[in-house]
This record gives structure tokens, sequence and C-alpha cells, in this order.
């Protein structure tokens, strides 16, 4: 089965096999510009290239995009980080490719490759929060993922509101909330604040070359490195997460929380103060319980691992 994870940065893909393995895996760039033809034309190249490779056409092709996912048409339908919306991705990669297609949040597909392969296979609550260009999330309850009608249950935990004094507005016209104070691109942005306000940073020349070199893992160098102004912003970024998690905790009552996404492979850097802050705030029964909070396994590829969970789940059926 390929999987495809299609994020607001970067489109990654693969092919899982029936023993969990990763096989032929790739990366393109997307982004807010990137036009339906062009991201059809990519996503069919992976899969020519990924054919070619392993010497065998794909059982099913299942995608992960954010927001909400009509899961019959691929339809992203409201406006996100992708230039999809109302685009029918699902038939015309069927027609394509004429092997079945799938879709859904990439959320909830990361909570079903955490249940399927991952830190979730021996729990039945679990929550995971994926940390990249947004923030998004999946629930698992008593073994089952949430879905609804309204195709978003469970995916949008970082539509709480965190700071309701925040000048900052999300994608859902909410201030302050999780998904712009807590992601990857969050802490950038931080720091590019600080860097434009002339405060002193080592990274003065990079970002007057280009602001835009300034991502999370610059400023996770920075930090590194003893920069003052990263420092401040990581640890405010991670106070962020940290009483995210704490609402998260609340909202669902699970028996972990598995942090995935790019930001996660920094997790050194900030999964400790993290974890000290769930253990002190969280409300629950019997007191003193705390919250495990862990890394993904999946080294990024978490999206991709779920989009093939999916695809094995319905096509292995039929």
């Amino acid at each position: 089965m390929i999987g495809f994870d299609v994020g607001g940065t970067r489109l990654k893909c693969g092919a899982v096999d029936q023993r969990g393995r990763l096989l032929a895996p790739g990366v393109s760039p997307t982004g807010f510009a990137m036009e339906p033809e062009d991201f059809m034309s990519t996503v069919l190249d992976h899969v020519h290239r990924i054919r070619r490779t392993l010497g065998s056409s794909p059982g099913c092709v299942a995608l992960g995009f954010p927001g909400a996912v009509d899961p019959n048409r691929g339809i992203v339908l409201l406006p996100g980080k992708l230039s999809l919306e109302g685009y029918p991705v699902v038939p015309m990669l069927h027609e394509a490719l004429r092997v079945p297609v799938l879709a859904d949040n990439d959320g909830r597909l990361s909570i079903l490759a955490e249940a399927h392969y991952g830190q979730a296979r021996h729990h039945q609550w679990a929550v995971s929060i994926t940390l990249g260009t947004g923030v998004g999330s999946g629930v698992m309850l008593d073994g089952s993922i949430l879905r609804d009608p309204h195709l978003q249950f469970g995916t949008q935990a970082s539509h709480i509101i965190q700071q309701s004094s925040s000048h900052r507005r999300c994608i859902t016209r909410g201030v302050g909330t999780a998904n712009i104070l807590c992601s990857a691109t969050a802490l950038a942005i931080a720091t590019r604040d600080g860097l434009a306000r002339g405060l002193p940073s080592m990274l003065h020349g990079a970002y007057h070359k280009d602001p835009h070199s300034i991502d999370f893992k610059a400023v996770i160098q920075g930090a590194t490195q003893g920069d003052a102004l990263c420092q401040d912003t990581l640890k405010q970024w991670t106070l962020n997460l940290g009483w995210f998690l704490v609402s998260v905790a609340h909202m669902y009552a699970p028996e972990i929380i598995i942090l995935g996404g790019g930001a996660a492979a920094a997790a050194d850097h900030f999964l400790p103060q993290v974890r000290a802050h769930v253990d002190q705030h969280v409300y629950r029964y019997p007191a003193g319980d705390t919250v495990p909070v862990v890394v993904s396994e999946f080294s990024g590829y978490g999206g991709v691992y779920g989009a093939a969970a999916l695809a094995w789940e319905r096509c292995s059926r039929e």
C-alpha cells in the first residue's frame, strides 16, 4: 500500500508492506501556492517511481491532508494550508491509477499509525499530536479512532483558545490558538519577530539575507549554541506546548500522548520540560497519576504509515 502525507511544507510518501516496513520513501515540497494540477503530477510521479523501485503495483493508495477531508472524494472542504479546496483528488487519482484511492485527515491518520505500528499499540486511550507547519491531532478512545459527520472529530485539539488576549489569528479566525502557539512555525515566527525588532542574536546575518531561513531547525541550533533570543523563544514555546498538552489530557483522558511531526525530531531540547509541566498541572484521579508524553518512532513519516494503515484496513477487506 502506498501512503501520502500532504503537509503545508512537504509531501512525504512511501510504500508500507504487511510487516509495517517503509519502502521507497520520498519527499517533495508543497505549499500554499501549489496548484492542484502540480499536486496531481507530483503524486503520480511518486506512484510511478515506487512502482519502478519495487517492481509491483500498489493494492491501494491513501492520502492524508490537513483540515476537513471528504474521505470519498479527497476534497479538502475548508480553506487551509493547500490550494486543494474543492478539488476531487480521490476520483481523479482513481481514474489515473485504476486502484482504490482513499483520503482522510492527516491528524487522524497519525493516531491510526500509532495504533497499528507505533507507541499506541498496547493502549486503548491515546492522543497523537503532530508539530509541523501547524498542529494536528488524532484521538483514540476505548480503542476507537474518533470520526464524525463533520469529518473533524478529534482532529481539532489545536484550535482551542490558549491566549484570548493574543493579536494573532488562527485559520479558524480564533485568536491565540494552540495551532499558532505550538507549531514548529510558531517558534520560527517568534524568533523572527525578535530579530525584526533588533534583539541581539547570532542569527541576524542569516535573517537579513533571507528571513525565511530562520526556521524551527535554525532556532534549535541557535539555542544549542547559547543564543539568548533563541533560548528565550524556545522556553516560551515549550511552555505553550506544555499548557496545550495539559488541556489535551483534560479533554481526552489519554493513557499516553505521542508527539510527532518535524519538531518532534528536536524533542531532546524541550521534552523533559514539557513532561515536568504536564505532570505538575494535570488534574486527574488518582491524585499524582501522570500522563506519559513520548515521541513517535516514525522519524517524520507517521502520516505515511497512517495513510498506509488506512489502506490496509479498508482495501485488504475487499
